[in-house]
């Protein structure tokens, strides 16, 4: 078992030792880039994991809320994205998610996401497989047509009833009509204050609760079920690549050193290396839309 005592893990930024085994040196994953290398060892690859961040998305123009893109008006999304938050100010953080999902709604699948999706397709013809395991909580993995996507940290497109519980798919834009115009990030901008009878209200009979984002805040429990298919997928894949992922956000920080702790070969594709560059055997230096196709594109050897 990969994964301990799955149902501890919380969301969380924070440096924590997760005791992996290192494999190259900072210096020497950050040189062994060798695409010709990398080919032939996908080109024998049976089960792929492909482990994506917001570095992927923001090649969309998704704000990653990293950097320079830390805040949205006076406050970090770390203060924004928690249980608490939401229970003293809904109508701040639903303003904040609000502007969240009316950027991702407008945006489009890039060159990675679209090379992900072929590559799944394809390999499946030749019964192979690819599975995405996603920080991301944008629709654009699903959008540029993959199928096999597990989401450690939800979605915006699902909201979820904190009365009944009840999970739906929502796509509506805008998601309700107080939130309409509303959830602009300019530092000045003041809060709008929406009643919360006004925010989302859950559609199930007889229950009209307030909901949610269908997301993981910070310091909440991911789920035990998307876990558990997360830690099947580590156990047998037999390549790993980590894109566009900056490695400080936990548990998916672990995954891929997890894997190549089993000797699994794992590749890293990011603008620059991350703390966990040092355990992998390849790094690819240079944005995920250029560098990702050709490492996924047809092998000469694929007969489909």
């Amino acid at each position: 078992m990969l994964l301990h005592n799955r149902a501890v893990f919380t969301l969380g930024l924070r440096l924590c030792s997760n005791h992996v085994r290192r494999g190259l040196s900072n210096d020497t994953a950050k040189h062994s880039s060798d695409m010709s290398e990398f080919r032939e060892i996908f080109s024998k690859a049976k089960h792929i994991a492909i482990i994506t961040g917001a570095g992927v998305s923001a090649e969309s123009g998704v704000p990653t809320f990293r950097g320079d893109h830390e805040k949205w008006r006076k406050w970090k999304s770390q203060d924004l994205a928690t249980p608490e938050a939401f229970s003293r100010t809904p109508s701040r953080v639903w303003e904040f998610y609000h502007y969240r999902r009316e950027l991702a709604l407008n945006k489009k699948p890039n060159a990675a996401h679209l090379a992900i999706a072929e590559c799944e397709a394809r390999l499946w013809k030749q019964g192979r497989s690819v599975v995405v395991i996603t920080q991301c909580i944008d629709d654009l993995h699903h959008q540029a047509g993959s199928k096999h996507v597990l989401r450690v940290h939800g979605t915006l497109m699902e909201t979820r009833c904190v009365s009944c519980g009840h999970v739906t798919v929502n796509k509506r834009s805008p998601i309700c009509s107080s939130l309409k115009d509303k959830g602009a990030p300019g530092p000045d901008v003041a809060d709008a204050q929406i009643p919360v009878d006004k925010l989302p209200r859950c559609d199930e009979t007889d229950c009209h609760g307030l909901l949610r984002p269908n997301v993981v805040f910070f310091g909440e429990t991911l789920d035990s079920h998307i876990l558990t298919k997360v830690e099947k997928e580590m156990e047998t894949c037999d390549l790993c690549l980590v894109v566009g992922t900056s490695s400080i956000v936990y548990p998916a920080a672990m995954f891929g050193p997890q894997i190549a702790s089993r000797g699994v070969p794992v590749a890293e594709f990011n603008t620059g290396s991350t703390p966990k560059s040092e355990y992998f055997t390849h790094y690819f230096q240079g944005p995920c839309g250029t560098t990702l196709p050709p490492a996924l594109a047809r092998h000469e050897s694929e007969v489909f």
